[in-house]
């Protein structure tokens, strides 16, 4: 039956690839098939058409997604994307990996992600409002502050949030921003939850630097992707004396052997201007930026950039996966047993989940949190499962990723073991 389950989104490359990372690690820890067959597929999956009117006055109809992986350890909590490469496989993969990330974090929650066929940038301010309120009544029935909690991904921001939290709270009658993380601070939001996926991944990087003994000012990075974890990603590492060596974005990379002023390149680009257009840097070849020699390598855009193809040209110490699923199974393979220190995706990126727990324990108590507190336990949180990632690697003899999936599979096992199956 399993089999049959997962016919329904094994077209996609992304969901394969999560599933071939599910069984390596079923493997590994003799992980119960009955449990495997529950855990490869999602719980529930939502397909829905939702019609929008242009601002010409015509109608266009996207597809839109919202896929529960499980809600085994809690709500389902998972990212929002806009994007024309969206479809049921991806946003399958990606919610199956959030049932991960939050078992590796402790988070009680479990695995979703949504998304909607579309391509933003040619969308009007107010048709991406109007797409937003009706995929959010279209998705009504399986979304609620203890059933699916959604919160910003690629394409869509806090104000994507907001119109969120407003469709839900007229629907149910009553102000809730406990229905949605990563929303303005006016409405709820927390501050810090713009910040925490980039921060989280630098707090893993300068653990990994220290491990290996390589102080930050002697450092060097590379950055593929300058949105929001991207761009926090190089300001945070400047800050800590890490030289940024060359930056990516969908347009093109740029490169300064002597390190990009990062500072001077996000307001150049916040003003507007295209990232490759920076006077401080010199255009380089969008497939030379993954080999361009660095300490620090950090992709942060799409997923299997990493593949058989470039994975031997990477000049890297330590790669940090800030995007999700950015390195494929081949090319995992391919680094195994190399001098590159991987900090898996699962752990790499989850500040961002970790924050918007944050934020959704701030909403329902009613209690607000200053950014201080929003740091001191990111951090806290970030680094001690960091250190049990690590520990279990080096007392197991396993990669980095697989101890990180090993302790999320092994989690979400257990509660499922606890909980029992109904009826």
């Amino acid at each position: 039956m399993a089999h049959l389950v997962n016919g329904l989104y094994d077209t996609s490359e992304t969901f394969r690839m999560a599933r071939k990372q599910l069984d390596a690690v079923a493997g590994a820890v003799d992980l119960h098939p009955d449990l495997l067959a529950r855990m490869a597929a999602p719980k529930r999956a939502l397909l829905v058409s939702v019609p929008v009117r242009r601002d010409d006055g015509h109608i266009d109809t996207f597809a839109g997604y919202r896929v529960q992986h499980s809600l085994t350890s809690g709500p389902s909590k998972g990212g929002l994307r806009y994007h024309p490469a969206v479809d049921l496989g991806e946003v399958a993969a990606l919610a199956m990996w959030m049932s991960w990330k939050c078992a590796i974090m402790n988070l009680p929650f479990s695995g979703g992600k949504g998304g909607i066929s579309v391509d933003p940038s040619k969308l009007s301010l107010g048709e991406k409002e109007r797409l937003t309120r009706r995929y959010t009544e279209e998705v009504l029935s399986i979304i609620g502050p203890r059933q699916d909690v959604m919160a910003p991904d690629m394409g869509t921001d806090e104000q994507t949030m907001a119109w969120i939290m407003d469709t839900y709270s007229m629907k149910v009658g009553y102000a809730c921003p406990e229905i949605v993380t990563g929303k303005p601070v006016e409405i709820g939001g927390i501050t810090g939850r713009r910040e925490a996926t980039g921060r989280g991944v630098v707090f893993c990087v300068m653990q990994a630097l220290d491990e290996l003994g390589i102080r930050p000012e002697q450092a060097t990075a590379v950055v593929q992707g300058f949105g929001n974890v991207g761009s926090v990603t190089c300001q945070e590492l400047h800050q800590r004396g890490v030289k940024v060596v060359a930056v990516g974005d969908k347009d093109g990379a740029v490169a300064n052997a002597a390190g990009i002023d990062i500072p001077a390149l996000m307001r150049f680009v916040a003003g507007g201007q295209s990232l490759v257009k920076f006077p401080g840097a010199g255009p380089i070849a969008a497939d030379d930026l993954l080999s361009t020699p660095c300490t620090v390598l950090v992709p942060a855009a799409l997923e299997r950039v990493i593949h058989a193809g470039n994975a031997a040209k990477l000049r890297c110490r330590v790669l940090a996966e800030g995007a999700n699923g950015p390195t494929t199974p081949e090319a995992d393979a391919m680094l195994a047993g190399g001098d590159i220190f991987v900090i898996p995706d699962v752990l790499c990126n989850a500040g961002g989940v970790t924050v918007s727990y944050f934020e959704w324990v701030q909403d329902l108590q009613q209690f607000m949190w200053s950014e201080e507190q929003v740091n001191q336990n990111l951090a806290k949180l970030m680094l001690d499962a960091f250190g049990r990632v690590r520990a279990l690697a080096k007392s197991r003899n396993l990669s980095n990723r697989t101890a990180a999936l090993t302790l999320g599979v092994q989690k979400v096992a257990r509660e499922m073991t606890r909980r029992g199956l109904f009826p």
